[in-house]
Parts: structure tokens; sequence; C-alpha cells
């Protein structure tokens, strides 16, 4: 396989989880998988990182991520096999 297909690879399978994620936290549902309302989310969100705020926002963010990920660890051993966002 040639490096640059290795890298596209690498990118997809990138990209694909961080679409994964929105779909975990809820955004789809939440915005009737609106691109508009997730864009306007995300780019808000960019904003915030860039401010003044931004370092307290990335350590509530980062705490936030954490918990989801333990409730999911948690659900899937229980013997559910998908997430549940709602206990976020």
């Amino acid at each position: 396989m040639r490096t640059w297909q290795i890298e596209r690879r690498k990118r997809t399978r990138r990209l694909i989880e961080l679409g994964g994620l929105i779909v975990k936290a809820g955004i789809v549902d939440l915005t009737g998988d609106d691109r508009a309302i997730i864009l306007g989310a995300m780019l808000w969100m960019a904003d915030k990182l860039k401010s003044e705020q931004g370092e307290q926002a990335r350590k509530l963010w980062a705490e936030r991520g954490k918990q989801g990920f333990a409730t999911e660890r948690m659900t899937n051993r229980v013997g559910g096999s998908e997430s549940n966002h709602s206990n976020w």
C-alpha cells in the first residue's frame, strides 16, 4: 500500500471517530441532524476556546468528556451495547 493511501485511511478513520463523538453526545438527535446548527455550535465552541475563558472551558469540557467515556465503559460492562448519553 502506498504512503498516500495509508495517510488517507488514517484521516478517514479520524473523521469517522470525530463524527461518532457528535452522535455519542446526542447532538445529531437533539438538532434533528441540522448541519447548520451543529456547525454553529462548533464555531461557538471554537470562539469560546480562543477567548479569555478558553482554558476554563477546556478543563470543564475535558472533565465532562471523561465522565461520558467512563459512563459508556460502565454501561458496556453491565451488558449494554450502546452508550447512554443521557447519563452524562
